[in-house]
């Protein structure tokens, strides 16, 4: 199987941008615990709005917009474009969603705390195919496609919830002129407009009023990278070149960004007190054990009901690593945790369950993976 370019440039965007993110949580926890102010410094206010808000909705919203043109592009020409290929990443990734989902409202559907089931159900791209990437050229290229694809499908699958789960009261005049200004972008890729100004700019007023609405304005992001003109997926058109030109900005500054932001948690002596809270562990049975379980589990059903199969040059033991490094929340994770919970304590005690286990399941991951991939 041929990897087009497109593709190898986002799988190498994310496998370094992992890298970064690694380095930015380390460096923001460390900080934080010696040097106080700093975390003062993500609360400084401007135009209205702390620096830490301004990174989570707004510059997150072009991390969405990157999101949805690589789903554009699976759509059109990757692994979804053929249904009975795109079954197999998309049940496995359903599979991931639902199961970690049920965990998590079965520890804590007596504690008040359920908007948080959100929160185990999100796979980090970026980590995620970082940690893949660590095992060099023996990976099977149809394993970074899974991955790539279930990983895409399930922050899909997670922007959906944002929108449907985690939206305050609604301004329906707000939402309408939200909503007319992408059906204007959508005319405008009709009308073969190939300038990438007319849509980033219709994409940056439609993200002021998504902002007013009540949705969450990341949703944005998601929504115009659908409106951008894709044609036959060439150089030439404007999806791949606007995707092209994003890579490196959300790699390494957006993203790193965001993990500095929050990361940046004052950790006490008996922390380990909290993680065995509902919320918790909930998140960690959501990610550790739902997430493996979810997508190998539907994966097996999606082959057996032969409404897809594997590739050739991958086995079960591929799929089964390739569900353990789904437990990978971080980002996706840690950001509908700050939409779940308006106590700082809840948000906090989430970031860490999340960080800890995205930890265990990135290097259970990677060590399994290694292993069945000297086997092979």
């Amino acid at each position: 199987m041929i990897l087009t370019k497109l593709f190898s440039d986002f799988f190498n965007s994310e496998r370094s941008s992992g890298v970064v993110l690694i380095c930015c949580t380390i460096f923001s926890l460390v900080v934080t615990n010696i040097f106080p102010p700093y975390l003062e410094f993500w609360h400084i206010e401007f135009a209205g709005h702390h620096i830490t808000h301004w990174i989570n909705d707004g510059l997150m919203t072009i991390f969405f917009l990157l999101i949805g043109l690589e789903l554009e592009r699976e759509v059109y020409i990757g692994e979804l474009s053929d249904i009975k290929s795109a079954l197999l990443p998309a049940l496995a990734a359903l599979g991931g969603m639902v199961l970690p989902a049920s965990i998590y409202f079965l520890v804590n559907m007596n504690g008040g705390n359920l908007r948080g089931v959100g929160i185990p159900m999100a796979t980090d791209i970026a980590f995620a195919l970082g940690v893949l990437s660590l095992l060099g050229k023996r990976v099977p290229t149809s394993l970074k496609i899974f991955l790539t694809a279930l990983a895409v499908i399930d922050d899909l699958g997670a922007i959906l919830v944002i929108a449907i789960f985690y939206t305050s009261t609604l301004s329906w005049l707000n939402l309408g002129i939200a909503f007319g200004i992408l059906l204007l972008l959508f005319a405008f890729n009709r009308l073969k407009i190939h300038s990438p100004w007319p849509y980033l700019i219709g994409g940056v007023v439609m993200w002021y009023f998504m902002l007013h609405s009540g949705v969450h304005a990341t949703i944005t992001g998601v929504l115009v990278a659908f409106a951008i003109p894709f044609g036959k997926g060439t150089e030439h058109t404007l999806s791949y070149r606007l995707q092209h030109f994003l890579h490196k900005p959300v790699a390494f500054f957006i993203l790193p960004l965001f993990a500095l932001a929050n990361t940046s948690i004052p950790i006490s002596s008996d922390f380990y007190y909290a993680l065995g809270g509902a919320v918790s562990l909930g998140i960690i049975g959501g990610l550790l054990i739902g997430k493996p379980v979810g997508i190998v589990l539907f994966s097996y059903a999606t082959v057996k009901l032969k409404l897809s199969s594997l590739s050739p040059d991958i086995s079960w033991k591929h799929i089964i690593g390739a569900g353990i490094l789904g437990g990978i929340g971080f980002t996706m994770s840690i950001f509908i945790s700050l939409l779940a919970f308006d106590s700082e304590v809840f948000i906090d005690q989430a970031k860490i369950a999340i960080m800890l286990v995205s930890t265990v399941s990135g290097v259970t991951g990677f060590l399994y993976l290694k292993s069945v991939l000297k086997e092979s």
